[in-house]
């Protein structure tokens, strides 16, 4: 029984050798530490650096800012290869890159670039996106912190949760939404970059997860937090439209996490239905069993071909949003389905944290809902389609 080559996907020389040493680097380094540090909830700096070393954090930004020089499918490749074995791992790279780094090149400052990129693009340290709040998220209209300019300083008040990065030995900053001004009836949203450690600022014990373990997730809280005015990140009032960029793009990449979650229980329950002998056959004798592992194959394939195909148009510039949609939606899917149908194969032994399958089947509830649940999916493929809720005026997705 084997899967059928990951690599076969009209991927390059370049592109082939990259997951290659990814996923080299994931089996022999990533998984022997993946148990102990879910179960400890602790974030192993130690591999974040090599990965730093590796150049991952690195790999879509221009070399000319201390990057790879490479693409958005380089940097989905390396998640997914990661998520096979560790997805705590793979969302602290797609996070850094996509939540930390990520604004500060698109949006930033020449300034603002040269002094946090180098450090954010070789692993030396991380960055959080403060957007959610506890009763904000994809509704920017509720967004209740507030930052005003005084005295050459913005002063911010509030609250956002469920930060990634947010509050790691190497987090440098934390970048939030905020409302800074009214037009009208509508609040001015503006993003601005708040060091660690500034006074005010306060990072709150970690959260108790169901998944994820090993990643790095608190509230935040801001009681006249003060940072000087030229902390402002883009345009004034541009807040929540920039940061909706930069969520199709993390959509592909929690694509690109959810299919190497999927392939992870694949190979786990594969490996497993070869070994686990019941009434003196191999347990993947037995048809029922080879059914759910093709099953399990198609949705992983399935997924590949769905991330891959919106990697490639926004890494070629055309629009992109509804294939992003499109893939998180099948691949968030599939994960989840996947690692139900491990569980199962594995029996008993599914239900113990040791195992790897357990640990994806806790895991990979977080990707039906972070980054825009299934149904802002659903919603946003309803939108290209030319269908609109009732009386909403929404317009297709680009």
């Amino acid at each position: 029984m084997a899967i059928l080559d990951p690599h076969d996907y009209g991927l390059s020389d370049e592109e082939r050798e990259l997951a290659g040493m990814v996923r080299a680097f994931a089996d022999e380094r990533v998984a022997p530490q993946a148990y102990e540090a879910d179960r400890t909830k602790t974030l192993p700096l130690d591999i974040v650096a090599e990965m730093g070393e590796m150049g991952l954090f690195g790999l879509p930004f221009p070399e000319d800012v201390g990057g790879q020089g490479g693409d958005y499918t380089a940097l989905g490749l390396a998640i997914e290869a990661l998520a096979r074995v560790d997805q705590s791992i793979a969302i602290t790279l797609e996070a850094g890159v996509s939540l930390g780094a990520m604004p500060v090149y698109r949006f930033g400052s020449d300034r603002q670039r040269k002094a946090l990129l180098p450090d954010l693009l070789a692993g030396r340290a991380l960055a959080g996106f403060g957007l959610t709040e506890p009763e904000a998220g994809s509704d920017a209209g509720a967004t209740r912190t507030t930052a005003r300019l005084e005295g050459g300083e913005w002063v911010i008040d509030g609250a956002k949760q469920f930060i990634t990065n947010s509050g790691t030995a190497i987090t440098r900053f934390v970048t939030v939404t905020a409302v800074t001004g009214h037009s009208g009836a509508r609040k001015e949203i503006s993003t601005i970059i708040v060091p660690s450690g500034t006074p005010g600022f306060t990072v709150g014990p970690a959260y108790d997860k169901v998944g994820w373990h090993a990643s790095d997730t608190h509230p935040l809280s801001f009681s006249g937090a003060r940072v000087p005015a030229e902390n402002l990140l883009g345009e004034r009032g541009r807040g929540f439209a920039n940061f909706l960029s930069i969520l199709d793009e993390g959509r592909i990449a929690i694509a690109a996490l959810a299919t190497g979650a999927a392939e992870g229980c694949l190979e786990a329950a594969l490996d497993y239905a070869g070994s686990r002998i019941v009434f003196a056959e191999p347990l993947g004798s037995r048809q029922s069993i080879q059914f759910l592992l093709a099953r399990m194959q198609q949705r992983v394939h399935l997924s590949r071909l769905a991330w891959l195909h919106a990697v490639r148009l926004r890494d070629a510039g055309r629009p992109f949003a509804t294939a992003a949609a499109l893939a998180k939606l099948t691949a968030g899917e599939a994960a989840m389905d996947n690692a139900r149908d491990a569980t199962q194969i594995f029996g008993g032994n599914g239900f113990m944290n040791e195992y790897p399958v357990a640990r994806h089947y806790r895991d990979a509830k977080i990707l039906e809902i972070g980054e825009g649940t299934t149904e802002v999916q659903l919603l946003l493929i309803a939108r290209a389609l030319g269908l609109t809720s009732l009386g909403s005026g929404a317009r297709p997705a680009r």
